[in-house]
């Protein structure tokens, strides 16, 4: 009986313990701690707690460019082939199947300061780098070059003067292509190589207004490299936008006038692949007679035997030029120097010889060191456009 007696209180105070408002006990403990924060924050400066923080002021500099333009990297994600980015809000500034990183920023110094009109457009190596407004004219798609009312063309504008000093020494003009598509190798490139060299960009870079601007700073000729279809395609695919010899009128035109915008300040264009184009004679004339009444010059790269731009272009008094070798077909040291000593076996033959090379890293090492001493052999370097027929321009 006694141990009966004993257990009944402590079961009873077992039952009043797992009785007792939990839940209101809970809301009070919240309350408590919702009313410290607010506290908290009211009173101490640094809600954060010391949280390292930083301020980035962003202005507006030379040109109405913000400082993202000169000092900020974007890092961009793939695009599927042909599609348009989203984040391009203004159709003529759109770019397709560019690289994920923006090009060494331009630096106060280097950038060009306003000027009132486009003879005044121009740094102390005499190249422009901004859209002359006598050469161009708005497009769908964003800037077109055009003759001017006065007969001036882009070529005119835009070529980098030739020394005409000897007349009879032997040149050589250099076209590297495939630039705007890697920011370490166009960089590379026109940081590297002499300003006599023309560069020739692809159209689906990103930021190639830029990327232009660094070129003419360094003095540089330009070229825009255009897509165009091969025997093979589409298995062999050039690209979005290819020039397509199936293109009626109104599809050439419209391609041709977005690849033309993607970029200013070039005195012509020149093919990628495209072999079956060049060989076909009605599309190439379209192609060269748009050209022609846009006042620009074409280039063929020499890749295919059975092109027809050679009489086409007499046929049209197109500015043309034909490059006589691939510099970098076979990308090894002993080839490309095997490659440039024949360019200049060509060119004392002929007076004027044209080499096409990549921005591969072997090829722009190689070029930088042969040009040094080019002059002490007895031949020039000069930009392509130099190297069109007197008659033709």
């Amino acid at each position: 009986m006694a141990g009966k007696d004993l257990s009944a209180p402590l079961g009873l105070g077992k039952r009043k313990y797992f009785n007792l408002p939990l839940g209101l006990i809970g809301a009070g403990l919240l309350t408590v701690l919702v009313t410290t924060g607010l506290v908290w924050i009211g009173v101490v400066d640094d809600p954060l707690g010391g949280e390292p923080t930083a301020t980035v002021p962003l202005e507006r500099s030379l040109d109405g460019l913000s400082s993202r333009d000169f000092g900020v990297v974007e890092i961009r994600p793939s695009l599927p082939e042909g599609a348009r980015d989203p984040s391009a809000a203004n159709p003529a500034k759109q770019q397709a199947l560019g690289p994920r990183f923006e090009p060494k920023p331009l630096s106060s110094s280097d950038a060009p300061g306003p000027h009132p009109d486009a003879n005044a457009n121009a740094v102390a190596n005499g190249l422009s780098v901004r859209a002359d407004a006598r050469v161009t004219e708005p497009g769908p798609h964003g800037p077109l070059p055009k003759v001017s009312d006065s007969g001036l063309r882009p070529i005119d504008v835009y070529a980098r003067p030739a020394n005409q000093s000897f007349a009879s020494i032997p040149k050589i003009a250099i076209i590297v292509g495939g630039l705007g598509l890697s920011q370490t190798g166009t960089q590379t490139a026109i940081e590297q190589l002499p300003a006599e060299v023309t560069l020739a960009f692809a159209p689906y870079g990103a930021s190639l207004d830029r990327w232009m601007q660094r070129a003419r700073l360094d003095g540089h000729e330009l070229l825009l490299q255009l897509p165009m279809e091969p025997f093979d395609y589409p298995d062999n695919d050039p690209g979005p936008h290819t020039l397509l010899v199936s293109h009626n009128a109104r599809e050439m035109d419209e391609r041709l006038s977005w690849l033309l915008s993607r970029m200013t300040n070039y005195v012509g264009v020149m093919n990628y692949m495209g072999a079956r184009f060049t060989a076909s004679q009605e599309p190439l004339e379209k192609l060269l007679a748009a050209i022609t009444d846009r006042g620009l010059m074409f280039v063929d790269d020499g890749s295919s035997s059975r092109s027809l731009a050679t009489p086409t272009a007499s046929g049209l008094r197109t500015p043309f030029s034909h490059a006589d070798l691939i510099i970098d077909d076979v990308p090894r040291p002993k080839d490309i120097t095997a490659r440039l000593l024949q360019l200049e076996g060509t060119a004392r033959a002929q007076g004027v010889a044209v080499g096409i090379a990549t921005a591969l890293p072997v090829t722009v090492e190689l070029l930088a060191k042969w040009s040094q001493d080019l002059d002490e052999r007895g031949l020039q370097l000069v930009p392509v456009s130099a190297s069109i027929d007197r008659t033709m321009r």
